[in-house]
């Protein structure tokens, strides 16, 4: 496989970087959905409704433009690597926070919190990483990057899988029962990485060797650059922050309430739930993976294209199933579509983005996005509840942002292989 000959090629620092990158959205990732598969049992814990405990998520998804903001402009003032570790502490506290929330009204604000952490990790990650990696295999490594995502939701999966319940074999006991809390303070390891970081990772030398110019003879100049370079970006941070918009109704209309959807309607309990989850994990990294290698090829723009219209066939096994067999089927198919149009973005966006403002307007572009659609999860919610059906919901939502998914890509600019360092 190309991917696995052009990791062999990087140097170690690159290898260091590109890991930590991963891991960094692995972890926030995995934090995110452990809350999507406990919305039931908080409902209950705190007599409430899925489509109250949903707020959370439209809060998170509310508040991560203002982490993009601050942690992108930490990132491009002070540089990548201190701001990613202090990202990623913050992050893992604020999860372990949630685990001693005694209301639903204090789990709230926490999220809202855990929002901001969450949103200025994927920036700054990407920043680091596509600045240290080379040019030749950017779209794999952009692929599995943005699969850290899928790898966190895999590791949620399990552990709700075999830690919410317990795991029984025979009547004894394998592992214990530790409950939506327990997750939470499972769900502050992540501070662990912040050590890794610290020892094994470089400064990004894009942001180094731009550092250097800001303190010379050259800061004027260098300033003024920028500055018109930063002017004729404005239209195509605008056409991304549309794009993201349609990206994330893309990912969080199919997977946010899907869950929920197993247990509430179909009534599969939450080890067959956790085990649907673990297995469209894989294909989300595999789709990401093959899409992202294939944009080498195809480019950027046709790519995301591709993968958003071959999701609309996956809607009969994946809304409308009537087993547990069969709607995993359709979950593998849907998410290889979906995370293989996500496997495109690191790099897309990367490339599109000048480098003074790149640990910045990516991050914002996409969380902006992930804001104007942080209502998904409780309108999908609110509607299935209203009347009754999931499946309508879900097959309604993809048709749309599958379709303005694929038109908006189509319109975009192509600029695979740019080079980081030259403007």
């Amino acid at each position: 496989m190309s991917f696995v000959r052009d990791f062999q090629r990087l140097t170690p620092v690159q290898r260091h970087t590109f890991i930590a990158s991963f891991l960094g959205w692995t972890l926030d990732s995995l934090d995110f959905f452990l809350l999507i598969f406990c919305v039931d049992a908080i409902a209950s814990e705190f007599r409430v409704k899925p489509s109250d405990v949903f707020s959370a998520v439209f809060l998170t998804q509310m508040f991560r433009p203002v982490g993009a903001l601050l942690f992108g402009m930490l990132a491009d003032r002070y540089g990548r690597r201190p701001v990613l570790m202090f990202n990623i502490l913050s992050f893992s506290v604020i999860e372990l926070a949630c685990a001693f929330a005694p209301s639903l009204g204090v789990l709230l604000v926490l999220r809202a919190l855990f929002g901001i952490a969450m949103g200025g990790e994927w920036g700054v990650g990407a920043a680091l990483a596509f600045e240290t990696l080379p040019t030749e295999g950017r779209g794999g490594f952009s692929g599995i990057l943005q699969e850290g995502y899928a790898f966190g939701s895999i590791l949620a999966s399990a552990a709700f899988a075999l830690l919410f319940a317990g795991t029984h074999w025979h009547g004894a006991t394998i592992l214990p029962a530790i409950g939506w809390r327990g997750l939470f303070m499972l769900g502050a390891s992540p501070a662990l990485l912040v050590f890794y970081v610290q020892s094994r990772v470089e400064e990004s030398p894009v942001w180094l060797a731009a550092a250097k110019k800001r303190r010379t003879s050259q800061e004027r100049e260098s300033y003024t650059k920028n500055l018109a370079a930063l002017k004729s970006f404005v239209p195509t941070f605008l056409f991304l922050i549309v794009l993201m918009t349609a990206f994330m109704s893309f990912s969080h209309g199919t997977q946010d309430v899907y869950p929920t959807f197993l247990k509430v309607q179909m009534h599969l309990t939450p080890q067959v739930v956790g085990t649907i989850g673990v297995i469209y994990g894989f294909a989300q990294i595999a789709g990401g993976i093959f899409f992202g290698t294939m944009s080498e090829k195809w480019g950027r723009k046709r790519t995301i294209v591709v993968a958003a219209l071959l999701a609309l066939i996956a809607i009969p096994p994946w809304a409308y199933g009537h087993s547990a067999l069969t709607l995993a089927i359709g979950a593998v198919v849907m998410q290889f579509m979906v995370q293989g149009a996500w496997g495109v973005v690191p790099a897309y966006l990367a490339e599109l983005t000048p480098a003074p403002v790149r640990a910045t307007a990516p991050g914002l572009a996409y969380q902006l996005g992930g804001l104007v659609t942080s209502w998904n999860a409780k309108a999908q919610s609110l509607a299935a509840e209203r009347w009754g059906s999931y499946p309508n919901v879900l097959a309604i939502t993809v048709v749309i942002v599958a379709v303005s998914l694929a038109v908006l890509a189509s319109l975009g600019h192509e600029v695979k292989g740019k080079d980081m360092a030259a403007d």
